[in-house]
């Protein structure tokens, strides 16, 4: 298997420079870092099913892609695309880079016109949508096997001023509120906080009585990306609203910032202001954070390397805002197969192929992963309410079975277009509540110079008519 160097970004972007891109790059995560070991699984493993392609194939498939977040998902799916690629004729070889690194070997690709016929992304990327085949085909008969893909993985990878699919998103991950137990109990909310306005008031009283604060990101990275969206959407708040039209200035934006940098001044220190997406899982798993926004990584990790620790880490859903309660996907699948791919005909094969094993996908990635068409795994409410792999007590991740009901997609109200794409990438919304909690501009200062920012990002897709009216 060949295991891909690393590419040096500082040279790409030297060489390029962000004008060429055709926006800007999605600067993600860190790898969080978790073993392959663990607890033996309790319940037995799905089986998978292989159905035979549409049309014979022939020569090779590359495919890029993350370093998953569980170790365990890589050594399962390397040998298995191995074994679909010799059961079809094709040869298949997978390179997997740190996730901070796809970004910029993505667009170092299409600008080449050469590289990869198959790249993930874990989150939404609308603005490769100009380099990048319609998967529209795909979809159609994803859905026609399996059922309708979910509204959150749909919006997550559909522009409906095209009309095309930019990605095909068959997976995605949530992103509950990971808390310590014992850090919580004693100030009244031994089952974590419910509300933002409990997580001040708790996040403050363990921070002044115990020591250990809160861990909200205001930093250039992914986790931070997601935390600011979900403040805003449960204070009523948006960057765009369904109709593709800038609405972040409004008295409900102001007051998300206003509520962070209380947050910010009352249960955190200046460290959240420099985070990568690893920061989070190792000062939870280290007892220095109280509370984070993340996905169960932090919490698997420390079941190999500190049972103890993570039989202190429970889960909480969304957060209720004065609107809302509503949080983004932490991970959401974006497989894409840019225009220059040599054989696109395997890449989709392949991802039906993926797609109809999504049982096998969310065993091997230990319930990180979750499906895009639920039908297709039937036991994953079992599983959540019986962990397989050992949680204390076995029901700890039940909550995750209607975590849909309050998760949403990048660009909500509306869908995850180009402009959206771009507003993440760059990090105006981390960077707008950042400046606020340190004090150097006002909350309505920050979310005017947010404003400022994005809507000339917004006009230049929709003179390039990549976005428009939310498909009206």
């Amino acid at each position: 298997m060949r295991i891909s160097t690393q590419f040096d970004r500082r040279r790409f972007l030297q060489a390029t420079g962000l004008a060429a891109l055709g926006g800007t790059l999605v600067a993600c995560a860190e790898d969080e870092g978790i073993g392959a070991g663990g607890p033996e699984p309790t319940q037995p493993a799905p089986t998978g099913t292989f159905q035979e392609p549409a049309s014979p194939l022939s020569g090779s498939l590359s495919i890029l892609m993350w370093s998953h977040f569980v170790p365990a998902h890589d050594t399962w799916f390397d040998p298995w695309v191995q074994e679909w690629g010799q059961r079809v004729g094709v040869q298949v070889t997978v390179d997997h880079i740190n996730y901070a690194e796809l970004p910029a070997r993505t667009q170092a690709e299409i600008q080449a016109k050469q590289g990869h016929d198959l790249i993930l992304h874990i989150s939404p990327v609308p603005q490769y949508e100009p380099s990048v085949l319609d998967l529209t085909d795909v979809v159609t008969e994803a859905n026609n096997r399996h059922g309708q893909m979910v509204e959150l993985c749909q919006k997550s990878s559909f522009n409906p001023t095209t009309g095309k699919y930019f990605a095909f998103a068959p997976a995605w991950v949530p992103d509950p509120g990971d808390f310590r137990k014992s850090l919580w109990t004693p100030v009244g909310l031994p089952d974590g906080p419910t509300t933002w306005d409990d997580l001040l008031r708790g996040g403050a009283e363990i921070k002044n009585g115990q020591g250990v604060q809160l861990g909200i990101g205001m930093s250039q990275e992914i986790d931070s990306n997601m935390a600011g969206r979900a403040l805003l959407w449960s204070f009523g708040a948006s960057i765009q609203d369904e109709s593709e039209q800038v609405v972040i200035n409004s008295p409900e934006a102001v007051a998300a910032v206003e509520f962070m940098a209380r947050l910010y001044n009352e249960a955190m220190t200046p460290e959240v202001f420099s985070w990568n997406a690893a920061s989070n899982n190792q000062g939870l798993a280290a007892g220095q954070l109280s509370y984070i926004l993340n996905s169960l990584s932090a919490w698997r990790t420390s079941q190999e390397t500190d049972p103890e620790v993570a039989a202190d880490i429970f889960f909480s859903p969304a957060l209720r805002g004065p609107a809302d309660a509503r949080a983004a996907s932490h991970v959401m699948y974006n497989w894409i197969v840019p225009d220059f791919a040599a054989n696109p005909a395997a890449a989709k094969e392949f991802l039906l192929h993926y797609a109809g094993n999504l049982d096998v996908v969310a065993w091997n990635s230990k319930l990180y992963d979750f499906p895009a068409y639920p039908d297709l795994v039937p036991d994953m409410g079992k599983w959540l309410n019986a962990d397989p792999f050992g949680a204390q007590p076995p029901e700890k991740l039940a909550l995750l079975e209607n975590a849909i009901d309050w998760s949403t997609n990048i660009g909500y109200p509306g869908t995850a277009n180009t402009a959206e794409g771009e507003v993440f990438a760059t990090f105006v919304i981390p960077n707008m509540f950042a400046r606020a909690a340190r004090g150097e501009v006002s909350p309505q200062q920050a979310v005017a110079d947010a404003e400022d920012q994005i809507i000339p990002i917004f006009d230049n897709w929709r003179a390039r008519g990549l976005i428009g009216t939310g498909g009206s």
